[in-house]
């Protein structure tokens, strides 16, 4: 059986590979946008790329904790996401537009 720490680093691996994946995706759109407009979407992109890569630092963190200390880590864990889930949507907004 899976343990409740494995379960809860495999939804959020999950997770960081769409976002990374979106990021892929936004990425090659605004190679056929002007400059001026890929400036624009850049500022919105880094700060999604960083927050993929600021969960997948605590993510191997907790999958690094034992058994007893990855809940303390969780916290942490589901802020970075927290932060990911918002600049997707702000990138998702920009998109829009």
């Amino acid at each position: 059986m899976m343990s409740m720490k494995d379960a809860y680093k495999q939804k959020a691996e999950a997770e960081l590979d769409i976002a990374r994946a979106k990021v892929d995706e936004f990425k090659a759109r605004t190679k056929t946008f002007t400059a001026d407009t890929r400036i624009k979407y850049a500022k919105h992109l880094d700060e999604l790329e960083q927050g993929v890569d600021t969960a997948k630092l605590k993510l191997k963190e907790l999958a690094e904790a034992g058994e007893d200390g990855w809940e303390k880590l969780k916290d942490s864990v589901e802020t970075a996401l927290h932060s990911v889930r918002k600049a997707m949507h702000n990138v998702v907004e920009k998109f829009k537009e």
